[in-house]
């Protein structure tokens, strides 16, 4: 019995994917985000945004632990329970809203946020900000709701862990361990909301999970070799990067 061959559409649709996927892990590891802003729009180009969001919680997942693994002994504590523990929550906050929010009228000004701490990563000017006691809580908290609402956290995560002055290990393994703490608490929304759907896209999701442990080892050992003031401007560029790319799709949506 001869097998079924897969239709080229298919084939290329899950190539894109899997380069993605690398690509995504690798930018992951260097700057604590872009597992979510590089799959989701690659996914969401099929199944529509919404549902994308929910399927790359699966790969942004599986990666983020193997680089928590890789890196937990660099996580700050302190940042950790105090940040990552009202981002967790705020996370939660904005997933349960996310199936009833409305997305394009939020990139705008995530996008914005975006933009402004790029520049000011850029510039110098974030090194004048910084957040200690009830601030790193309301960051926290902010970032985590945007994230959840919007589907695309880790941008935003780290642009607001660039108020905190720790070294590039600590920030990627503190963000990452945050992470995990986030999709703990937005996939079982997730999964009871489109759980049906997710187990339909099973191969996507299978090829972007291998995509992003490749890239994620591939990423580990460049991120050893930046010294820090390179890093510091390498992670501005990608989130100012990331802001300009969430309003152009905004105001392209919106046209």
């Amino acid at each position: 019995m001869m097998c079924a061959r897969m239709p080229a559409s298919e084939t290329a649709f899950l190539t894109l994917v899997a380069l993605a996927s690398v690509a995504a892990g690798a930018i992951a590891s260097v700057s604590g985000f872009g597992i979510g802003s590089l799959l989701t729009p690659v996914l969401g180009w099929r199944v529509g945004t919404k549902l994308a969001v929910a399927a790359v919680s699966v790969p942004h997942f599986v990666a983020t632990a193997l680089r928590f693994v890789m890196l937990r002994e660099h996580v700050d504590r302190n940042l950790l329970l105090s940040f990552g523990v009202m981002s967790a929550a705020g996370g939660l906050a904005g997933a349960l809203l996310h199936s009833w929010a409305e997305n394009r009228a939020l990139t705008v000004v995530f996008g914005a946020l975006l933009v402004f701490t790029g520049v000011s990563g850029l510039t110098g000017l974030s090194r004048k900000m910084r957040f200690h006691g009830p601030l790193a809580w309301l960051a926290g908290a902010v970032s985590g709701f945007l994230g959840g609402l919007v589907g695309n956290q880790g941008g935003i995560r780290s642009a607001a862990m660039m108020g905190f002055n720790v070294e590039r290990h600590a920030f990627v393994a503190t963000a990452t361990a945050v992470g995990i703490v986030v999709d703990s608490a937005r996939m079982p929304v997730y999964l009871a909301t489109q759980g049906s759907d997710l187990v339909r896209l099973w191969l996507p999701l299978l090829v972007s999970t291998a995509g992003c442990v490749v890239g994620t080892l591939a990423g580990a050992k460049v991120l050893k070799r930046l010294p820090e003031p390179v890093y510091r401007r390498i992670v501005s560029g990608l989130i100012l990067a990331l802001g300009v790319f969430m309003i152009g799709k905004a105001l392209l949506q919106r046209a």
